[in-house]
């Protein structure tokens, strides 16, 4: 696998500066056992930023693009691990995007959430989508449709088709594409 030229699975690949540019948000929320704050500010803190004068306004920033900071703004010092599970991803997001990552990996984050929760994270990704490289995996077609601009769709390891989501929904040019789409197999 490339990333910018450099096979990450050679030898001696630095796999930290890897981690530093491609951020992950797992199916199921990971908060850290600290604070929101410190769930944060963690991967900052890890690469030696410490002055306040500018964490204070990354946690912002990162909280206000996860959608989070106006319900948590007021207890930044509560514990990550209180949130709701909805809230829990969207800190996860922000932690994420605290690093100011060129690529967000997304896998199935909104499998284990309630609609509203799942809007938020896909009205996040909407915007987010502006700045950095998305890749959202889902087996949600609906949600596919909503947020990628690009969808790929993968069956059994092999890539079957990928182009323009309007495209590939509406008219895939493969059957196997068509059938997932329409809910025939999968």
């Amino acid at each position: 696998m490339l990333r910018d030229g450099a096979d990450i699975y050679r030898p001696g690949f630095d796999a930290v500066e890897l981690r530093k540019k491609v951020g992950m948000v797992f199916a199921l929320p990971v908060p850290l056992p600290m604070s929101i704050y410190e769930n944060v500010v963690y991967g900052p803190r890890l690469c030696g930023i410490n002055d306040r004068g500018h964490l204070d306004p990354l946690v912002e920033q990162s909280l206000t693009s996860a959608f989070l900071w106006d319900e948590v703004k007021d207890r930044l010092g509560l514990s990550g691990m209180r949130l709701s599970g909805g809230q829990q991803q969207r800190l996860c997001l922000a932690r994420v995007l605290a690093m100011e990552p060129d690529v967000v990996l997304l896998d199935e984050p909104c499998s284990g959430l309630d609609p509203i929760s799942t809007a938020k994270i896909e009205e996040a990704l909407t915007i987010l989508k502006e700045n950095y490289t998305i890749i959202l995996v889902t087996n949600n077609t609906k949600q596919a449709a909503r947020v990628a601009d690009n969808t790929a769709f993968l069956l059994m390891g092999e890539l079957v088709e990928y182009g323009p989501t309007t495209q590939v929904f509406t008219a895939p040019l493969d059957k196997r594409t068509g059938d997932y789409v329409t809910g025939r197999f999968g």
